[in-house]
């Protein structure tokens, strides 16, 4: 796909990952539906976008609901007239070990804590993919859709959530590239390890030492990183059904 000139719709675009998402697609021509709770954050970002030149739309909308999701992806059609591809980035971390004794008291994740995370990084990922996927079909407009899965989709420590919503995403992300391709609609994902985002840098700084040393490269990923490999899936016509990991060999 030849990105100038075609609308991409990134959720979680207000910052960090999302905005190295929707800044690398800006830089070769594209127009941006940037979608975000944060409201403040997406005007900052649509400033940032607009003042070189990009032609980008903001809307706060909670992407795990279903209502919200349908209307967004209606406003973003009529705003635009088109959407080409969908970088389906949202996502929050509610971390916490399934069960641990502490002082002889049994403390549990919360369900709260797994619901909220399974809500943002699998239902809302599945909310906004249905609807990309059917205004594409709907306009008979073939694209593409990015997922965001994570090296932790195999299991990690102390995140049974996020873990479980990110297979999810892997295992979507197949499934629909099976579906979809009749409709000439590919789906590609991205499993990035840890990277150098605010989120990341808020963990306490000997953590954050530790984590660096389990990876064989010594150091996080920077964002425009693991956007060159989104929009490597985006280019490259023959890529469909695979995640592609981008972790400095943390899973190897």
């Amino acid at each position: 796909m030849i990105i100038k000139d075609k609308v991409f719709v990134v959720t979680g675009g207000a910052r960090g990952l999302g905005f190295a998402f929707a800044k690398d697609l800006a830089e070769v021509g594209a127009r941006l539906a940037l979608v975000d709770m944060n409201a403040e954050g997406l005007a900052e970002a649509a400033r940032i976008l607009g003042e070189q030149g990009t032609d980008v739309k903001t809307y706060a909308v909670n992407v795990t609901s279903d209502e919200a999701v349908t209307a967004l992806f209606d406003s973003i059609l009529k705003d635009f007239g088109r959407i080409d591809g969908l970088i389906n980035n949202a996502g929050i971390t509610r971390d916490s070990l399934l069960v641990k004794s502490k002082d002889g008291e049994i403390q549990k994740m919360k369900t709260s804590d797994w619901q909220q995370v399974i809500d943002v990084n699998l239902t809302g990922v599945f909310l906004c993919g249905r609807e990309a996927a059917a205004r594409m079909v709907q306009t008979k407009n073939p694209g593409v859709i990015v997922n965001i899965s994570s090296v932790c989709r195999d299991g990690n420590m102390g995140q049974s959530n996020y873990s479980a919503a990110k297979a999810g995403v892997s295992a979507l992300t197949t499934t629909w590239a099976k579906e979809l391709m009749r409709y000439g609609i590919r789906v590609g994902a991205v499993a990035p390890g840890y990277v150098n985002t605010e989120m990341v840098q808020q963990i306490r700084a000997e953590v954050l030492d530790k984590i660096k040393a389990q990876v064989p490269m010594g150091r996080l990923a920077e964002p425009h990183e693991i956007a060159h490999t989104a929009r490597f899936i985006i280019e490259n016509d023959y890529f469909t059904g695979r995640t592609i990991g981008v972790d400095g060999g943390l899973r190897i």
